[in-house]
């Protein structure tokens, strides 16, 4: 079995053979965040080493480059042009092939994986040709490929995200309200499917929470985002495992999808693992749980609670 969408996806070969062209940008997202969601991996890891000709992106940190500067949450979804200003600083133009790459600094916090997914998710939808890097800077440092600490510079170029698409890829916290409201009275057939992609302890309420309560969306099935990937480092599982998980929950039927976490990070993996398998009405629920715990009129549902 294949992916139905290869092409957003590219291999450490692919890149060796096309990382010198002018038509790619290797982005670098690797994070390491803080506990004020400040990202420290530009200068304790890419200014160490990184894929020569790689530019450092910082899309990870609560207020980076690919979010919402005046939103109250961090990581929610930015506005036209701060994605236009963020792609320009890159030299990122209309005809340009972004690759994004990343390291996972410490196993469990700091996923390469959803980073890339995150980046992914929303340059697509902005009308972005991009394509995450499988293996991450892990396997390209595996494979003796080079690395380097020199800076990298761009030719400077003009980027509009498109309208049309900028705004497709985000559920917004009324969008789930409804998805939750028809699957609950069982208004028609189609109804929204929810997709927690935290781990399964936080989904029954016993790990870790984000936000007030704990628990999950009422209604919510849980697809733990490190169900779909073999590493943290962007290696997802092989198709056919991929297919089979994604098949067994319902999820490639034709329904329409919102993904939701903690803060709309690990979400993105599910629907990029979507999106490979060629499925469109996939949405993300920007504000996640750090926006719904923390409204008691919300409906949320903690299975300890049932003890």
């Amino acid at each position: 079995m294949k992916f139905a969408r290869p092409e957003f996806v590219v291999s450490t070969d692919w890149l060796a053979a096309h990382v010198d062209s002018p038509d790619v940008r290797v982005l670098d997202v690797t994070a390491k965040l803080n506990g004020r969601f400040e990202n420290r991996a530009r200068a304790e890891c890419y200014e160490e080493q990184h894929i020569p000709g790689s530019l450092f992106f910082d899309s990870a940190a609560g207020k980076g480059v690919l979010s919402n500067q005046s939103a109250a949450l961090p990581w929610m979804w930015p506005t036209r042009d701060e994605v236009g200003a963020a792609l320009n600083a890159v030299g990122v133009g209309p005809n340009t092939k972004v690759v994004l790459v990343a390291r996972t600094p410490r196993e469990g916090i700091d996923s390469g994986t959803m980073w890339c997914t995150r980046a992914w998710w929303t340059l697509h939808h902005s009308g972005v040709d991009c394509a995450i890097l499988w293996g991450g800077i892990e396997k390209w440092e595996a494979e003796g490929r080079p690395l380097t600490n020199e800076p990298s510079t761009v030719p400077s170029t003009a980027f509009s995200a498109n309208p049309k698409l900028a705004t497709s890829g985000h559920a917004s916290q009324a969008d789930v309200l409804v998805a939750v409201r028809n699957a609950q009275t069982q208004v028609g057939t189609t109804h929204a499917c929810l997709v927690d992609a935290l781990p399964a302890d936080s989904f029954d309420g016993t790990g870790t929470t984000y936000g007030p309560r704990s628990g999950h969306i009422a209604g919510a099935i849980n697809v733990p985002f490190r169900s779909l990937i073999e590493a943290e480092t962007a290696a997802f599982v092989e198709p056919a495992a991929m297919h089979e998980h994604l098949s067994r929950v319902g999820l490639l039927d034709e329904r329409d999808v919102i993904t939701y976490c903690g803060g709309a990070i690990a979400a993105t993996v599910d629907a990029f693992a979507l999106a490979l398998f060629g499925k469109t009405n996939v949405t993300v629920y920007d504000g996640s749980l750090m926006e719904w715990s923390a409204d008691p009129s919300l409906p949320m549902h903690n299975p300890n609670d049932e003890d």
